[in-house]
């Protein structure tokens, strides 16, 4: 329930009150009673909201400014609004601000209180006062399409080319016929999660027939996707449970389907195992490094470099833009190609594809960060620096040496010492016999190194770069292992594990941007932190290696318990915890 407070006396032929209504706002007049009175008469658990009784403008302004909940505070010309962690704040600033919603929500700003002022565009947010200025307000908005304005703001602000151009131009109106039959974002995120899993099924026939539909069920599941975004700006659906299955579906389906083609190879007497979870782990790793760099930077203080203004150049001219946006493959163009190509050619030239364009891409991305991190002068926070720890996911190896071992010194010692034992433990891997002591060696190797990397706090210029080189190492190393064994089901079990870790992995990220911190320290003990899932799974090889299948199991039995317990606790969290409602408008994944 949410409740509106005209802040004066209605004006006489103004539609102000039926608009809040259709809102959903309980609207009451401040007569005599008064504003201040009115709203502690409000439940502290609900959303208020003050609106000047002069307001002229769109139904649509309204619902930006009062109906948003991610925000505490919002506000636009003559409205006002409230969530309850912010009811204190508004019942002080009305209090000492005596007023319209204007004056008081120039009091919240000045309280600490952020008040959010959505950008309004063509649309109309006026207080007439006067007849004069009220009929000119009305012509102003007779004279703006609201519902194109509101199908065009829909539209995530920044996307890729395939999207902007092949699916937005007609999923936004589907949007729209979502919305009037009363679905929400959750449940288009669920029906595109239910599509792509079909798809990945028919992919598994090995048929190519099963390969045809697949493509068009990987095409279909993705318009869905676009749509439940669009949704949620259209009807402003968010909420912490969306954002929570937007962004883990998305990986869900993706690696699904590569285990459905991965399944239906299989049935053509092509084994590809190897190739899908290395596309996975390549995937997977250029997500850590936009995420990492994101964390490392985004709060930075005097951050300067030469390359971005390189590339704000660059986005002056239209082309580079979208030139630039395609050679990241972002998901639109990456499931596109994906979907056309399972339909015409083979998983194994699929996965070939895949491989060669994202290698492009994360080569391109992470050169140029690089050279942003080296060129710019900034000093990160605090904040940033425990961002990164969390996302190093280091396990009790790591953090005993990081308490008790050396803390060395030097703008490069955190990468480097990554890089190190990170290209040691890979090395041995794919150099020394499988099962020998030598891969425990360095894996141990790796674990010391790798908690001598955080043993200081990471403010490097390059420190970003600490947890996509664990990442690399752990699952490099688990797709090694497995493919040299050869031992029966050991790849599509390791495939199954580096899945359970990489969504601990992605739930640590969303967590993060959250603003709720990464996930209890005793989760990531319990499935070891990084450097110890790779030593027990090192340990496992070289007792396993030659016992049939007995490996397989091991693998099997690690990857269902790592899922058992990071999905409880990830679902017990999502589902009660007090985070913020997000949504993602950033670069697309």
């Amino acid at each position: 329930m949410s409740t509106a407070i005209l802040t004066g006396p209605p004006v006489p032929g103004s539609p102000l009150e039926g608009d809040l209504r259709s809102l959903g706002f309980d609207v009451r007049c401040a007569g005599a009673a008064g504003t201040a009175e009115l709203l502690d008469a409000v439940p502290a658990g609900e959303r208020v909201a003050l609106v000047d009784p002069r307001f002229v403008g769109h139904v649509h302004a309204l619902r930006l400014a009062l109906t948003d909940p991610r925000f505490p505070a919002a506000a636009a010309p003559g409205a006002l609004t409230a969530q309850p962690e912010a009811r204190a704040a508004l019942a002080r600033a009305v209090r000492g601000a005596p007023g319209g919603p204007d004056a008081v929500a120039a009091a919240l700003d000045a309280d600490g209180t952020a008040v959010r002022r959505p950008e309004l565009g063509s649309l109309v947010a006026v207080v007439a006062t006067g007849d004069a200025e009220r009929e000119r307000a009305r012509a102003a908005v007779a004279a703006v399409d609201e519902e194109a304005v509101r199908l065009r703001t829909a539209v995530k602000s920044r996307d890729g080319f395939f999207t902007t151009f092949c699916v937005s131009p007609y999923s936004r109106y589907l949007a729209r016929w979502c919305a009037r039959r009363g679905l929400t974002p959750n449940q288009v995120t669920t029906a595109s999660l239910i599509t792509a899993l079909i798809a990945a099924g028919c992919a598994a026939t090995g048929t190519r027939g099963g390969y045809v539909a697949a493509g068009v069920l990987l095409l279909l599941s993705f318009v869905l996707d676009c749509t439940d975004g669009q949704l949620a700006r259209y009807s402003l659906q968010y909420s912490t449970m969306g954002a929570w299955l937007d962004a883990t579906f998305d990986r869900a389906k993706e690696y699904a389907y590569y285990a459905g083609l991965a399944l239906g190879a299989a049935r053509g007497g092509d084994d590809v195992w190897a190739l899908a979870l290395g596309a996975m782990v390549l995937q997977t790793c250029r997500h850590v490094v936009d995420f990492s760099f994101n964390e490392a930077n985004h709060d930075a203080e005097s951050n300067t470099s030469p390359t971005a203004a390189l590339s704000d150049r660059l986005d002056s001219v239209g082309w580079t833009v979208w030139v630039r946006r395609m050679i990241v493959l972002p998901i639109g163009e990456r499931w596109a190609m994906i979907a056309v190509l399972t339909a015409v050619t083979t998983p194994r030239i699929v996965f070939y594809a895949l491989l060669v364009g994202c290698a492009l891409a994360a080569a391109y991305t992470t050169a140029g960060r690089v050279l942003r991190s080296l060129t710019r002068r900034a000093r990160r926070t605090d904040r940033a620096a425990q961002a990164l720890a969390d996302l190093a996911d280091s396990g009790p190896l790591a953090e005993l040496v990081a308490a008790r071992g050396p803390r060395l010194k030097g703008a490069l010692t955190a990468p480097v010492v990554a890089v190190v034992g990170a290209a040691a433990l890979v090395a041995a891997a794919l150099t020394q016999p499988v099962g020998s002591r030598q891969v425990i060696i360095a894996a141990v190797f790796y674990a010391v190194l790798s908690g001598i990397a955080v043993a200081r706090p990471l403010k490097g210029a390059l420190d970003w770069l600490v947890p996509p080189v664990f990442r690399a190492a752990e699952y490099g190393t688990i797709l090694i292992i497995a493919a040299r064994c050869e031992v029966n089901g050991a790849l599509p079990a390791a495939f199954g594990l580096v899945s359970a870790v990489a969504y601990h992995h992605y739930d640590t990220v969303y967590r993060i941007r959250g603003g709720t911190g990464a996930p209890p320290q005793w989760l990531v003990r319990t499935i070891g932190g990084h450097e110890g899932r790779t030593l027990a799974v090192v340990i496992l090889t070289t007792l396993l290696a030659t016992r049939n299948t007995d490996l397989t199991l091991a693998l099997t039995a690690l990857a269902v318990t790592v899922a058992l317990v990071v999905l409880t606790e990830s679902i017990r969290f999502w589902v009660s915890s007090g985070a913020p409602a997000v949504h993602d408008e950033g670069e697309p994944a």
